[in-house]
């Protein structure tokens, strides 16, 4: 087994050392067109029409979203490894996230395996998930069973460090709205009931609350309705927050508090406070130490390092996080820029285009590749990363 998994890391090698300039060119392709959520028509286009063409069977608009496709080869027996693709990009910032690179490189791992495999029991999978910054398609396609019979879930993230896996924090957005009484504030003031008012004291009440939230929990809020004019007493506000936890569970504890202090406030002003969940939400994300630290490996072998992330600093969130609660799954951040830089700016989208950002996508690709390869050729790798994700307390 060693030595049949050897040669198959040398042919992936190859096939990527040949595939380099072509994937480069994928990669700076979506990031002259970048396209936001649940918009990327282009996009998915171009990547299912380059694994259609190298003999991939490709089922588009996946899990009733258009711009999501699921590529597939294999016999269909055996073990099966699913390559995650995202090529979203952010509204006025364009690929600023990285995830051109995500795309290409799960492009060119799979490829390359495909190539490098020839006959071997098992599929390899390579899924197109859409909307990762807004709405979540990792998490609808999760709920509609694309990766049921998958073995793992495989997909790294560029960044400002390098950590073979991601501390991503579990999310979701609640609305609050409160409801008044519209009044004039001279002419009869005390009939109204200023609803405005209300949102901003629950908005002082949560600035409180953010002194002794536990590690990894936060909220954040905006005003997204406040009144209609300055000389009526607003009727109706809202709000919406981002809510933030280590775990899901800590995340919903903080969901469950937010209610709780929007209706205390309803009862000290006299109005009436709705709370509302907005999305699905991104679980927090369950690494595979299993297969991290086989990509761990693999990626120095192409010439990069990655370290266990700094104790107590966390990424944001992801809908990967929901995938990695299904099966074993990793999801590795490696440097495309310092780590006094920040993803989600202008600086980061220039860093996407640099020498250093295709180092860091060929390595990616061939670890993911490799990984890909130790999940369909060694059982032992599998059963072990089932055991972990079935037991991960031991």
């Amino acid at each position: 087994m060693p030595e049949e998994l050897d040669e198959l890391y040398a042919r992936v090698a190859e096939e990527l050392t040949a595939r380099a300039a072509p994937m480069w060119g994928v990669a700076l392709a979506l990031h002259r067109d970048p396209e936001p959520s649940f918009e990327e028509v282009r996009a998915a286009r171009m990547l299912t029409g380059q694994l259609e063409r190298e003999g991939f069977s490709v089922e588009r608009g996946v899990a009733g979203l258009p711009t999501s496709f699921v590529a597939r080869t294999g016999d269909g027996d055996g073990p099966r490894v699913a390559l995650l693709l995202e090529y979203d990009a952010l509204p006025g910032l364009g690929h600023a996230c990285g995830h051109h690179l995500i795309a290409a490189a799960g492009l060119g791992a799979g490829l390359a395996l495909r190539e490098a495999l020839a006959a071997v029991s098992g599929s390899l999978l390579v899924v197109g998930t859409p909307a990762e910054e807004r709405g979540g398609g990792k998490v609808a396609m999760t709920r509609a069973g694309v990766f049921e019979g998958a073995d793992a879930a495989l997909m790294f993230h560029p960044g400002v460090y390098s950590w073979s896996w991601a501390p991503l924090t579990a999310s979701s957005q609640v609305r609050v709205a409160f409801h008044g009484r519209a009044a004039h504030p001279t002419g009869n003031p005390t009939e109204g009931v200023d609803a405005l008012a209300a949102l901003i004291q629950l908005f002082n009440t949560l600035a409180v609350l953010g002194r002794r939230l536990p590690s990894g929990s936060h909220v954040q809020g905006i005003v997204t309705e406040g009144g209609k004019a300055t000389n009526i007493v607003p009727d109706y506000a809202e709000g919406l927050f981002g809510l933030r936890g280590a775990t899901t569970a800590a995340r919903d504890e903080l969901a469950d508090t937010l209610t709780e202090c929007a209706q205390g406030v309803a009862r000290a002003t006299g109005t009436r406070a709705e709370s509302t969940t907005v999305d699905a939400g991104y679980d927090h994300f369950r690494n595979s130490a299993v297969l991290s630290s086989r990509f761990t490996a693999h990626l120095a072998r192409a010439g990069l390092q990655a370290g266990e992330p700094t104790p107590g600093v966390y990424l944001g969130s992801s809908d990967v996080g929901t995938v990695s609660t299904s099966l074993p799954t990793i999801h590795p951040f490696l440097a495309i820029t310092g780590a006094d830089g920040s993803d989600h700016t202008p600086k980061f989208a220039a860093a996407g285009v640099t020498s250093r950002a295709r180092e860091v996508m060929l390595a990616a690709a061939q670890a993911l590749a490799c990984t890909a390869a130790d999940v369909l050729v060694d059982p032992d790798v599998t059963a072990a990363a089932w055991a972990e994700h079935r037991h991960p307390d031991g």
